[in-house]
């Protein structure tokens, strides 16, 4: 590990200058660095990143001196983790100059004791010489590859550990880690595990104190974590402060749910939104994407010292949200314009509108034939999709499917996306799809309505539907929730459960428009089990021809 003869003349150097010495060695024995300190400590400078894979060390090993010949302190174990040196060791310096004790530590796998690193010493600087130290090392590495952990067939890159810092009181953070969760998943990542931690005030520089970072550092590395995803929007400066003392790719929420809409966006319009929602919400950021300042332009014959890459990346960046932005304008026009045709029409528009994965598109398939893309994850509907429905005595709506919303929506995506919602603007009824089965109900209600009302949608009559009912196994939660919210219960996926709800939308459509005195009554709830007991319930649709499948 560090010859008798070496550390004699590190300590011999030490002594003589009344500074502690430190040695960087790659593990061919080559020096790589010498940084000379103070008394107390020494500095070591930022290292370039080294990282080889999943459970790999950065190859380098660091051997310094200590004046007091004190074992290893709390930052030398913090410098063991945070740059993953294979191993740290200090030596302590006598009075002649000569080595005395020897500490020194080193990385642990994941353990059933939750220990991040096993600390030796004192021993004999003579010792050590007997240690084969690159084998040593292998099979150390060995040892991490070898800790089976959940999701190790999962390529490396997709790994992923939450994070979430929360304060003290707040009581949803199970759901909101859940969520969070669901994001990831969505996303494509692989959730290895998720850390909370509760705090008074963020912490300006980190969100997280400095030493749950420390431990977040081991925690990423015994599980093969190469992405931290926080469930907090993080300042362009506590982003590349965390990046810089994790070495780890790091995305916040915001950034996590614009790669969502990115990998889901299809049509020519969702990506102009998309590319403008992304640009924006990067545009503060470009300092810690790029941090290559050399001059590009000026010189001889030039003014002044020229533009830096960064501002030239600043500037490529405006001139294109200023084009998008011109393209979206243009959407918006051509939305308009079909809009304005189906209000000439006099059909009424009815727009499906709702929390994320609440099963939007699954009801606009049930009723309509349609073939929508559905999927068990947030945001895999973008584009707005509207496709007519048929009732008896020749009557016909617009049914819109719409963009799920979430907490605390992005405002980059509030912005970009405005173009897209504004097809509710013109709706005579909002249909809110709720998830019945989903242990955050209110909250998810509450936030819709908040979103609406950013939207300035909230005046539109709105009806309340309760989807996946079939989840629920005592009707008479049901029952209560339905009279709670005044709302009706179905399942998307069974259209017996429907009736209900069709009849409930005629009577606000037809007549509610035919009778002004008329008032909807609180809605009644008909478990699916029932409805076959119940033959004048009104039925469903009879299926409709390819021609009435038509997109509006």
């Amino acid at each position: 590990m560090a010859p008798s003869h070496f550390l004699r003349a590190l300590t011999e150097i030490s002594r003589e200058i009344e500074r502690q010495i430190g040695v960087l060695i790659d593990r061919k024995g080559q020096i790589e660095m010498v940084i000379v300190g103070d008394a107390d400590k020494i500095f070591i400078p930022t290292l370039e990143r080294q990282r080889e894979g999943q459970g790999r060390f950065r190859g380098l090993r660091l051997i310094h001196t200590h004046l007091n010949n004190e074992p290893l302190s709390k930052d030398d174990l913090n410098d063991l983790t945070v740059l993953r040196l294979d191993v740290i060791l200090a030596v302590g310096v006598g009075e002649d100059g000569l080595p005395r004790d020897v500490h020194y530590a080193h990385l642990l796998p994941e353990n059933v004791e939750g220990k991040l690193w096993r600390v030796e010493g004192p021993v004999s600087p003579f010792t050590l010489e007997e240690e084969d130290f690159l084998d040593w090392i292998h099979s150390l590495e060995e040892e991490f590859a070898r800790v089976t952990v959940e999701g190790s067939e999962v390529r490396i890159g997709n790994r992923a550990l939450l994070v979430g810092v929360y304060p003290p009181d707040q009581q949803d953070v199970d759901a909101r880690m859940d969520e969070l969760h669901e994001l990831a998943r969505s996303a494509g990542l692989y959730v290895m595990t998720r850390v909370i931690q509760r705090r008074e005030q963020p912490d300006h520089r980190y969100l997280l104190g400095q030493g749950k970072i420390e431990s977040l550092v081991l925690r990423s590395m015994q599980l093969g974590v190469d992405i931290l995803v926080f469930d907090t929007d993080l300042s362009p400066t506590q982003s590349r402060n965390i990046a810089d003392m994790t070495d780890l790719k790091i995305i916040d929420r915001t950034q996590l749910i614009l790669d969502i809409f990115a990998q889901h966006a299809h049509s020519r319009d969702g990506k102009i939104q998309v590319e403008l929602a992304q640009l924006k919400y990067l545009l503060p950021r470009l300092n810690r994407l790029n941090k290559a300042m050399s001059r590009l332009t000026g010189g001889i014959g030039g003014r002044g010292p020229g533009e830096t890459k960064l501002e030239i990346n600043r500037r490529r960046a405006r001139e294109r949200i200023s084009r998008l932005e011109t393209l979206l304008s243009q959407v918006s026009q051509r939305r308009k314009l079909r809009r304005s045709r189906r209000l000439r029409s006099q059909i009424p528009i009815v727009s499906v509108v709702g929390y994320t994965n609440a099963g939007k598109s699954t009801l606009v398939n049930t009723l309509t034939h349609s073939d929508v893309y559905v999927e068990d994850r947030l945001f895999s509907t973008l584009d707005p999709v509207s496709r007519k429905l048929r009732f008896p005595e020749e009557r016909e709506l617009i049914l819109t499917d719409t963009v799920g919303f979430i907490r605390d929506l992005p405002p980059e995506l509030v912005a970009a996306f405005h173009a897209t919602l504004e097809e509710s603007a013109d709706s005579d009824l909002l249909l809110h799809v709720v998830d019945i089965d989903d242990p955050s109900i209110e909250e998810r209600i509450q936030a819709v309505h908040r979103i609406l009302e950013q939207l300035e949608l909230h005046e539109i009559p709105r009806l309340c539907v309760l989807n996946k009912v079939d989840l629920m196994d005592d009707p008479a939660e049901v029952e209560l929730l339905c009279r709670r919210y005044d709302a009706i219960a179905i399942s998307a996926q069974d259209p017996r459960s429907l009736a209900p709800l069709l009849s409930t939308i005629e009577l606000l459509l037809w007549r509610a428009q035919q009778d002004d005195s008329f008032e909807v009554q609180p809605f009644s709830f008909l478990p699916v089990t029932q409805l076959e007991e119940h033959p004048d319930s009104v039925a469903p649709h009879p299926d409709l021809s390819p021609k009435d499948k038509r997109s509006s």
